[in-house]
C-alpha cells in the first residue's frame, strides 16, 4: 500500500473510514450531510487526469459503488459526486447524499451554514453503518 501525506485540512476535516484498493475512504466531520472523500493514494496529483488509467477507472469504480452504497444506506434522493480542489489541492472526490429536506437543498452543500460536527456516538455508529455495508461491496 503506497502511503501518501493527506493534506492537513482533510485530515482535519474528516475521520478515516477504511482503505479501498485505490482511495482512503473518509468521512467529513459535518452531521447535517452524509458525505464521504474518496482520496487516492498517489503522491503530487491535484487532478483526475494525473492519474495512469488503470487507477481512473479504479476512482471512477469506488466513487461509483461507494456512492451508490451511500445513497441506498442514507435514502437520499440524489447523489453529488464532485472533485474541486479549489482549496485543497490534493486529488479528492466528494460523495454526498443529499435529501430534499436537507438544509441545503436544493443548492451546494459548500458555504451553506456551520458545520455541525459529529459527536463521539454518532461518529461510531456511522462509522459501523458504513464499514458493515462496504464489505459487500464489489471493489
Amino acid at each position: 500500500m503506497t502511503i501518501v501525506e493527506l493534506d492537513e485540512r482533510l485530515a482535519r476535516d474528516s475521520y478515516p473510514i477504511t482503505e479501498l484498493p485505490l482511495c482512503q475512504l473518509r468521512l467529513m466531520d459535518d452531521a447535517r450531510f452524509p458525505w464521504l472523500l474518496l482520496i487516492p493514494r498517489r503522491s503530487g496529483v491535484s487532478e483526475i487526469y494525473e492519474l495512469d488509467e488503470t487507477d481512473q477507472r479504479q476512482l471512477w469504480h469506488e466513487a461509483a459503488e461507494v456512492g451508490h452504497m451511500l445513497k441506498t444506506l442514507t435514502e437520499g434522493d440524489k447523489l453529488n459526486v464532485a472533485s474541486l480542489g479549489n482549496m485543497v489541492p490534493q486529488l479528492h472526490v466528494h460523495l454526498i447524499a443529499r435529501r430534499r429536506d436537507d438544509e441545503a437543498w436544493p443548492g451546494p452543500v459548500w458555504g451553506h451554514g456551520e458545520a455541525r460536527p459529529y459527536d463521539l456516538d454518532a461518529l461510531a455508529a456511522m462509522r459501523d453503518r458504513l464499514l458493515a455495508q462496504l464489505d459487500a461491496l464489489n471493489l
